[in-house]
């Protein structure tokens, strides 16, 4: 099957859309259980699907909401009136997405890292996920920083994956975002998690090189540069979007078109205020620069749904993507959260 590195590029293009980011809406099924569980409900295929349904219904969040990522169990589900969710998404002006990848697993050898597994049945699954609707995919690959860690093993089979991934995607029309992870955990000061973010992202740019991927065609979706959570120096915003914008100025090509940020973490002010001041500073990025939040752009509407309000629970998530829309211009203000 040829590429159509049109359509590619297209819906790559419309994802990072000035003033819009990406939905992750795509936790396995016992991550959103778990996240029913700690808010008190009861958790089951219908709970998460009335609870993503309640989300994805809110009115008006087309202006900053360009994508949502979602798990193979809710691609399949529907919405209260029995339209499939995809085909409601896309009746929205919003891009479905799939989580494509099977979870990380313990690397061979190599005790405490992580491989991404996935790659097998990948194509056919994609092929699916297209008929359905999706038109655009997501692969995560987790790096642990620690005493020996990551090690060349993790950075060479990790970076691997994630090109493979995306060729197969591109091949079946689906724009991979591309997410290699280098997770919050540990006592490591920001220097290192730099070190080590320009390492991978290095990496996986010479293996999608290799393995052919259209690079126009992909997102790129990494950690912010930051101290582990255990690192007593935790730094200022300011220092976060600076080392963040200088990361990825030394390692990501300029024909990716945009780079659309996972929280990892951040409590949801941080999260946007962090990509607020990258966007303001007085420097010509050749990528957009977006985000790609879950619980930065849900916690507070879970809640509150769980509470029993669905009208509560759609307003907490359209306030937070709005301020999120806000900082994709460096327009963002913290009197604005009041």
């Amino acid at each position: 099957m040829a590429m159509n590195v049109e359509l590619l590029e297209r819906t790559a293009a419309e994802l990072v859309a000035s003033g819009k980011g990406i939905l992750a809406a795509d936790e396995s099924n016992g991550t959103m259980s778990n996240r029913l569980i700690a808010v008190g409900v009861e958790p089951s295929a219908e709970a998460r699907r009335a609870y993503r349904s309640n989300i994805f219904a809110t009115q008006g969040y087309e202006s900053a909401i360009s994508g949502v990522i979602l798990f193979d169990e809710t691609i399949r589900q529907t919405m209260d009136d029995g339209t499939p969710i995809p085909e409601y998404l896309a009746s929205r002006g919003i891009h479905p997405g799939i989580k494509v990848d099977t979870g990380a697993k313990e690397l061979a050898n190599y005790s405490g890292e992580k491989i991404t597994e996935g790659l097998d049945g990948l194509r056919e699954r994609c092929a699916e996920y297209f008929q359905m609707g999706a038109r655009f995919a997501k692969w995560r690959a987790v790096i642990r920083i620690g005493e020996g860690m990551p090690s060349v093993a993790c950075f060479s089979t990790n970076s691997h994956a994630l090109a493979r991934y995306a060729s197969i995607c591109q091949e079946q029309g689906l724009v991979p975002i591309i997410e290699p992870e280098v997770l919050m955990e540990g006592s490591h000061d920001a220097q290192r998690c730099y070190d080590v973010t320009a390492e991978v992202l290095k990496r996986t740019w010479t293996e999608c090189r290799n393995q052919g991927v259209h690079l126009p065609g992909v997102l790129l979706k990494p950690n912010m540069i930051m101290p582990g959570k255990g690192c007593p120096d935790k730094g200022s915003r300011d220092e976060v979007a600076r080392m963040t914008v200088e990361c990825l100025t030394s390692q990501v090509p300029k024909e990716v078109p945009g780079i659309v940020f996972l929280s990892g973490g951040q409590s949801d002010e941080d999260a946007t205020a962090h990509l607020n001041l990258m966007n303001a500073m007085d420097i010509d990025h050749p990528w957009e620069l977006s985000y790609s939040y879950g619980r930065a752009l849900l916690a507070h509407a879970l809640q509150t749904w769980a509470e029993g309000s669905n009208e509560a629970s759609q307003n907490a998530f359209k306030h937070r993507a709005n301020m999120n829309s806000l900082a994709r211009s460096g327009d963002w203000k913290v009197e604005l959260e009041n």
